[in-house]
């Protein structure tokens, strides 16, 4: 059933209250993709068992396959059942058009991300698009997200290592953030500091220097995307110093992938695959959001109902 105007906007303000407490209180929530009703579940159950405040996620893909309505009434669906706390994320928008279908659809948080769809896109066309959502999130009071340049890597397994030479050149500033949220007005500011989308062969390194520097240079909030494969102290350090959200993905769909095939190995004459998503993949992704949640210091934080 579709949520009110008025029931967007105060769910809206919840989201932006309690990121402002996060930041106070050094944790961070942790925003994690929807693929399908099996990863809303898993994700759902750890927030419950962890009594963690959580973001579901989902970018174009999903969005194209489930759809921007569908996605709210599942979570509402979810919450309701569950009681837990737990926001929506539209994550990698690439249009303005399609950000603002997302801000209509409800969601609390929203991430415009101009560069990751055209990565030839200038640092104007970035700043105007990345106002114009800003603008029109007045609307609910959805947070705005974004950054000023491209973000590697994909929402996969590589074999590649990382040639950190190369994503150096894409590292934050503190200079160059200070600038980018003054001229946009956003609420989250994305930092590149060696995190990367996707699994790589050799663990991620990121620059907690740098984070701080650029923590003391902006005043919104902070997230980290591309946080599989990342050492759990990277992150306990990163919401010390005032990390507010970070994303993961990558190691949620290798935990899926790879207990679905062990499990229908295991049991090749059963034909109802929802029954082995449910009895042992579920738990699977259940258990990397746990430990994830345990990493960004929310166990404990949802609000009480």
């Amino acid at each position: 059933m579709p949520l009110t105007l008025q029931q967007i906007r105060s769910n809206c303000q919840q989201a932006r209250d309690r990121m402002a407490q996060a930041r106070s209180e050094h944790w961070a929530f942790g925003a994690f993709n929807l693929d399908d009703e099996a990863t809303l579940r898993a994700v759902i159950q750890a927030a419950l068992k962890k009594h963690a405040p959580v973001l579901v996620e989902v970018s174009q893909g999903e969005v194209d396959d489930i759809g921007l309505d569908n996605v709210r009434d599942l979570v509402d669906n979810f919450k309701a059942d569950y009681g837990v706390e737990v926001y929506v994320n539209l994550d990698h928008s690439p249009s303005v058009e399609a950000a603002k279908a997302g801000i209509e659809a409800g969601f609390e948080f929203i991430h415009i991300d101009i560069s990751q769809a055209n990565h030839d896109a200038t640092d104007v066309e970035i700043i105007e698009a990345t106002k114009e959502v800003v603008e029109y999130a007045k609307l609910t009071g959805a947070m705005v997200e974004s950054e000023p340049h491209y973000f590697g890597g994909s929402s996969n397994v590589h074999s590649e290592d990382i040639d950190y030479g190369e994503i150096k050149k894409t590292f934050s500033s503190p200079v160059g953030a200070q600038a980018f949220v003054s001229a946009t007005g956003i609420d989250t500011y994305a930092a590149a500091i060696g995190n990367l989308h996707g699994k790589y062969p050799v663990p991620k390194v990121l620059d907690l220097e740098l984070l701080q520097r650029i923590r003391s240079a902006i005043d919104c909030n902070i997230s980290l995307h591309g946080g599989s494969d990342t050492p759990g102290h990277y992150f306990r350090d990163a919401v010390k110093i005032g990390v507010t959200k970070i994303n993961i993905n990558s190691d949620m769909r290798y935990a899926y992938r790879t207990a679905l095939e062990k499990v229908l190995s295991e049991n090749k004459n059963e034909y109802s695959v929802a029954k082995l998503i449910s009895k042992d993949v579920i738990a699977a992704v259940q258990a990397v959001v746990e430990s994830k949640i345990d990493d960004f210091n929310s166990a404990g934080k949802a609000m009480v109902h």
